[in-house]
C-alpha cells in the first residue's frame, strides 16, 4: 500500500506532467523525454546531475526511450522541472494522448531501409508536440522500424512504420540458374526457381531488400523504397498483433498523413478507455483502412479537434 499523502487530484495532475509516484513513498519518478532515444553528452551530464541533486542518483530507461529519474521528493518537483528545462529538455510522456515516438537506429544500421531518425523526429514534432493537448480515448503509441527485422516491434504499437525495399524483378534477365543466388539469399524463402524461371511469392516476401544486386545477370538490380504501415498493435495484458495496410507507401508525406488520420479517427470514433486495437476490432479493419486511405477525415480535422471528447478517463499511466 502506498503511503502517498497527496490528494488523488494532485497525484493525477502530477502524472499528467510526467511525474509518477514511487509506491510506498511520497517520492516520484520523472520521465525526461528523448527524441527517438537520442540525447547529447551534455544532456546526459545534466540528467546525471539532476538525479544526484534531486533524486536518489539512479537513472532508468523506459520502453518508450524516455529516461526516469527516481526518488524525487514532492517538494522538489518544481525545482527539478526548472532544472531540466534549463538544460534544454522536457518531462512528460504520460496520459491518454500521443506518446513519445520510438525508433530503431535504421539511419545508421547496415540493414536500415529508411532514415528512421528523420521521420521519427518529424512525427515527434508534428504529433507528440503538435498534438500534446489533444485528448484521446487512451494512449497512442507510434514506432518506426528501419527494416522488416522489426527490432522496435512496430507491429505491436498502435501505429507502426516499417522500411521497405520492394524488389524490381526483370523476368527477361533471369537465366533460371540451377543454383540461384536470389533463392539462396532470401531469408523468407519467398524466391524459388520453378520451371527454369525465378518466382517471387509476394505474400511471403517482406521486402527486406536482401536480394537486390545478388543476381549476376541483373534480374533484380534495383528495388523501390517504401513504407509499410501497421495499425492496431498492442502489448501488455492483452496482446494484439498489428495489421498492415494493403498499400506500400512511397512518400514520407503520405505516411505522415496516415499517422494524422489514424490519430483523428481514434479521437473521433474511439470510446473513452479503449485502445486503438479495440476501436479497429469494433469498427472493422476494412472500414478503418478505407478511412485511412481517403482524405475525408483530414477534411474534418478542425471539427474533430474542437469536439469535447474524452474529458475524463483513459490511460492510467
Amino acid at each position: 500500500m502506498s503511503s502517498l499523502t497527496l490528494s488523488k487530484e494532485e497525484e493525477k495532475r502530477l502524472k499528467g506532467l510526467g511525474f509518477l509516484n514511487n509506491k510506498g513513498t511520497d517520492n516520484f519518478s520523472a520521465r525526461i523525454l528523448t527524441v527517438n532515444g537520442k540525447v547529447t553528452a551534455a544532456q546526459h551530464r545534466a540528467m546525471a546531475d539532476a538525479a544526484e541533486t534531486f533524486g536518489n542518483g539512479i537513472l532508468t530507461f523506459t520502453t518508450r526511450q524516455t529516461v526516469e529519474v527516481q526518488g524525487i521528493p514532492y517538494e522538489k518537483l518544481e525545482e527539478f522541472q526548472e532544472f531540466v528545462e534549463n538544460a534544454g529538455m522536457a518531462i512528460g510522456g504520460t496520459g491518454a494522448k500521443v506518446r513519445p515516438v520510438v525508433s530503431c537506429k535504421g539511419t545508421t544500421c547496415q540493414y536500415g531501409l529508411l532514415d528512421s531518425f528523420a521521420i521519427s523526429e518529424e512525427i515527434h514534432k508534428r504529433f507528440y508536440e503538435g498534438y500534446h493537448d489533444v485528448k484521446l480515448p487512451h494512449k497512442f503509441k507510434i514506432a518506426v522500424g528501419g527494416c522488416p527485422n522489426n527490432c522496435v516491434k512496430p507491429d505491436l504499437n498502435d501505429l507502426g512504420i516499417v522500411g521497405q525495399l520492394v524488389p524490381n524483378f526483370d523476368e527477361d534477365m533471369c537465366n533460371g540458374c540451377k543454383k540461384c543466388k536470389i533463392e539462396k539469399t532470401c531469408p523468407m524463402k519467398a524466391a524459388t526457381v520453378e520451371d527454369g524461371v525465378l518466382e517471387i511469392n509476394k505474400d511471403v516476401c517482406n521486402n527486406c531488400g536482401r536480394c537486390i544486386g545478388q543476381c549476376p545477370f541483373d534480374a533484380i538490380e534495383e528495388g523501390t523504397p517504401g513504407y509499410k504501415i501497421y495499425i492496431g498493435g498492442r502489448w501488455g495484458k492483452k496482446v494484439a498483433q498489428g495489421q498492415p495496410l494493403s498499400k506500400i507507401f512511397t512518400s514520407e508525406e503520405e505516411v505522415l498523413d496516415v499517422v494524422e488520420k489514424a490519430i483523428l479517427l481514434f479521437r473521433e470514433q474511439g470510446k473513452t478507455g479503449e485502445r486503438f486495437a479495440d476501436t479497429i476490432a469494433r469498427i472493422g479493419f476494412e472500414e478503418v483502412e478505407k478511412q485511412l486511405l481517403s482524405n475525408e477525415i483530414l477534411e474534418r480535422k478542425q471539427e474533430i479537434l474542437d469536439a469535447k471528447l474524452h474529458l475524463a478517463g483513459g490511460a492510467s499511466c
